[in-house]
């Protein structure tokens, strides 16, 4: 299987997919959207964090859109060893990190702000809500920040975690995608 990147300077290459049922690639058409609404969203565009990143399509096409940097986790090694593949032949390999660990533990030790976090685990998976948590309380999450999580529209995200707001949803058939921010103190 393969998906193509929907804009920028990669628009139109072709990305590998892992086979693997715990792979649920993101859509031509959701990514699509998701990136006009961080077009109208986001005021930087310098760092980007992929988490749960299966072939990389949203980093990869983040950095086909201009983002300076992405760095990727995925804890599958088929997975990782595909979106390394992935950047190479899209020509980011400088402009990105690919760590193959679980998102909880890549949490520990990343200490950069990123300007965007992808957060697209398995719709099976049921810790979204505990890695929101633990997202909104490291330092990877600057006032401009944004947070992207996908997640089964049978299983809504809640209005906050911590100091995460959410600030826009959108539902794609079975996926829906909840968008957040810090919120500053007042």
């Amino acid at each position: 299987m393969t998906m193509r990147i929907t804009g920028g300077s990669a628009r139109g290459h072709q990305l590998k997919v892992p086979r693997s049922q715990r792979v649920r690639p993101t859509t031509d058409r959701t990514r699509e959207a998701v990136f006009s609404i961080l077009a109208s969203l986001a005021t930087r565009w310098s760092r980007c964090l992929d988490l749960f990143a299966g072939s990389g399509a949203l980093g990869i096409e983040a950095l086909s859109r201009d983002v300076e940097w992405a760095d990727f986790v995925d804890q599958d090694h088929r997975c990782c060893a595909i979106i390394e593949q992935n950047l190479e032949k899209v020509g980011f390999a400088g402009k990105a990190h690919v760590y193959c660990c679980a998102v909880t533990k890549a949490l520990t030790f990343l200490e950069s702000e990123y300007d965007i976090i992808f957060l697209d685990p398995p719709y099976a998976d049921q810790s979204l809500g505990n890695l929101m948590t633990q997202l909104a309380k490291s330092k990877l999450i600057g006032s401009e920040s944004l947070v992207i999580a996908f997640h089964s529209s049978r299983s809504p995200l809640q209005e906050s975690y911590d100091s995460l707001s959410s600030i826009k949803e959108r539902r794609y058939g079975d996926t829906s995608i909840s968008i957040y921010h810090k919120e500053t103190p007042s």
